[in-house]
């Protein structure tokens, strides 16, 4: 039986759009199917940076902060109208539960991830420069400055899949994943469209459903068992104040968790939360808690600022079941390849949805024919989708 397409993706997030890019670019016929829109879900709710995760260093997950900083290096050459560079400050005060020590060996071990690049040096400020910050002067010992990248999250995602239709992928969308069946040739796949089940007969099948992967993966014969996993839910609020000039990167006084306060479309938008998340994943929303509890993060930090919130949103990473605290969970991606043929993604980060689906193509190459190669992601630059430009 002749296959339909090469690869079939479920899914246009980052990690969907990534995946078709990277199969397209390989010379595969690629067909994507989305329920909703482009970015339409956790990918539209990130925190909206390109940064290799300076808080990872302390769960030890350094294959993942090198891996993430050659990633954004890449992306600020690929996509400089997409990705830029922004200054990031890290103030300390008496009751900061991390040393001013501590901060400098994470900078230093950050940097050295990093390839000892311009983009990875840091300082501490003077302390006139500090003086001149917005934030709470009272007992501040010392401000560190690094940079980070920042990006437009829904943008970037667009500009992926741009990409990959470009070099010949086929978007379907809305399009609603009904059932699939592996064989031992190719994998026999359903979809809905206008209330019509229309059907296709591909290689292989990429999982990128985010959120739903276990509930798509359920629907997919021979039945496997999918990860272990759990939805965690981080939610962002946006504060009627002009936009900071630089990303806060600050200690909840609460309980000691990261939160960045940051510039947003001329606003300020403070987050991130972590509640395990318990339902449909299309229904999850900011909670009354949460959003209290970031404003008074800020309140804390920025007391001469108005905390007045002007939106939020909500958004659900896939993260592993494990004993412990959420915030050292491996945030990594995992590929899961049961059954034969199919290949789920559970988890990843923004910045590092090129390398993944280098890995995703390393994995399916064995099911895949030989065919002449189109482009390299590693050196593909990124041009704005329509719209976005």
């Amino acid at each position: 039986m002749e296959h339909d397409v090469d690869v079939v993706v479920i899914g246009a997030g980052i990690q969907g759009a990534g995946v078709a890019q990277a199969a397209a670019a390989a010379g595969y016929r690629v067909r994507v199917l989305e329920q909703t829109a482009i970015a339409a879900a956790t990918s539209c709710r990130s925190s909206k940076l390109i940064h290799g995760g300076l808080r990872y260093l302390e769960s030890h997950q350094y294959a993942l902060v090198h891996k993430t900083l050659r990633e954004r290096d890449r992306l600020l050459r690929l996509a400089p109208h997409l990705v830029q560079l922004v200054p990031f400050y890290i103030p300390v005060y008496p009751d900061t539960s991390r040393r001013p020590l501590h901060f400098w060996l994470g900078l230093l071990l950050y940097a050295l991830l990093g390839g000892l690049r311009r983009s990875t040096r840091f300082h501490t400020l003077s302390r006139s420069h500090r003086q001149r910050l917005p934030i709470r002067q009272d007992r501040l010992q010392s401000v560190f400055q690094y940079q980070d990248g920042q990006t437009d999250d829904v943008a970037l995602t667009r500009a992926v899949m741009h990409s990959a239709q470009a070099l010949g992928a086929e978007l379907i969308c809305p399009a609603l994943f009904s059932s699939a069946e592996a064989k031992t040739q190719g994998v026999h796949v359903a979809y809905q469209t206008a209330n019509r089940i229309q059907r296709i007969y591909s290689r292989v099948l990429v999982n990128a459903s985010g959120p739903w992967v276990n509930q798509v993966l359920g629907n997919i014969t021979p039945s496997v068992a999918g990860l272990t996993m759990e939805l965690v839910q981080g939610t962002h609020i946006v504060l009627d104040n002009p936009a900071p000039a630089g990303v806060y990167y600050v200690e909840a006084p609460q309980d000691q968790r990261a939160v960045f306060v940051m510039p947003w479309h001329g606003k300020t938008l403070v987050g991130t939360t972590e509640t395990v998340f318990k339902g449909d994943p299309a229904r999850v929303t900011p909670q009354p808690a949460e959003i209290e509890y970031l404003r008074a993060v800020f309140r804390h930090y920025f007391p001469a600022l108005s905390d007045q919130v002007t939106d939020s949103f909500a958004g659900l990473r896939v993260l592993p079941k494990l004993p412990g605290s959420l915030t050292a969970r491996p945030r990594d991606t995992q590929l899961h390849p049961e059954p034969e043929r199919v290949l789920s993604l559970y988890g990843g980060k923004l910045t590092g949805y090129r390398a993944t689906a280098e890995e995703v193509m390393q994995k399916l190459q064995p099911y895949l024919p030989p065919v002449q190669s189109k482009a390299d992601t590693r050196s593909l630059r990124l041009l704005p989708a329509s719209g976005d430009d």
